[in-house]
């Protein structure tokens, strides 16, 4: 039987990280249709799983690497966005952000010295704030 599958597969384009993610969300889909017992949700969650099939049974390498890479394209952007906004607040701690009147640059400054002048490294304008 092992066999076969594996012959079966041969050529095929099988699992990728968008599969995983495909199996994951029908069944979290599949999990709400039971909880909340609607029935368009148990009708989305396979139509989910059966793209998902579609896609390991598939042949056409260049379609389903293309579709993988889209998906790690948004994924890795929706990541490194959560990531800044967490890197940004944890920094509101100890610093002021500040932005450059003339050319908009974000600069960090230190809090509790005082009113300061500040030289933005960017384009050498010198403003006053306090920090």
């Amino acid at each position: 039987m092992l066999n076969w599958l594996r012959r079966f597969m041969i050529g095929r384009y099988g699992v990728d990280q968008f599969n995983r993610f495909l199996l994951g969300l029908s069944v979290v889909l599949l999990l709400l249709s039971s909880l909340f017992g609607r029935g368009f949700l148990y009708f989305a969650s396979i139509i989910v799983l059966t793209f998902s099939y579609f896609r390991i049974f598939s042949k056409n390498f260049s379609q389903r690497t293309k579709e993988n890479n889209t998906y790690l394209y948004y994924k890795d952007k929706l990541v490194r966005f959560f990531k800044r906004g967490k890197n940004n607040t944890s920094q509101r701690i100890n610093y002021h952000i500040y932005k450059c009147p003339k050319c908009k640059q974000k600069i960090r400054i230190p809090r509790g010295k005082g009113k300061i002048v500040i030289t933005c490294p960017k384009c050498g304008t010198e403003f006053m704030k306090r920090s």
